[in-house]
């Protein structure tokens, strides 16, 4: 009988331990999301954004740092304009960064 009590009393210690280390493990997981992911999705969101709202006439800035004025937008590429002497470079929207100014608050 004695022998019988210290089994069931040392197998139901091993589901407490498995149970606190499965909620540890769920805790860890939520945080992660919380702290992780959900941020990166918020910011991926924006971006996409700021690219599908684009307009001819907005200063950008790409990735790689160069600063122009968008001239003309395609589905998937738009061509800016980086200098005085009217250089014309094709890129990717998804290389631009950021919009600097928008077209309707610039001033000739």
């Amino acid at each position: 009988m004695f022998n019988s009590l210290a089994i069931l009393a040392e197998g139901t210690g091993s589901i407490g331990g498995t149970l606190t280390m499965l909620i540890m493990v769920v805790v860890l997981v939520v945080v992660f999301y919380f702290f992780g992911i959900r941020p990166q999705k918020k910011q991926e969101k924006a971006q996409n954004e700021m690219r599908n709202s684009l307009a001819v006439g907005d200063e950008i800035t790409t990735i790689g740092g160069i600063i122009g004025k968008i001239v003309s937008i395609k589905e998937e590429t738009c061509v800016i304009e980086t200098s005085h002497e009217r250089t014309k470079i094709r890129i990717l929207k998804t290389a631009i960064s950021r919009v600097d100014v928008k077209a309707e608050d610039a001033v000739d």
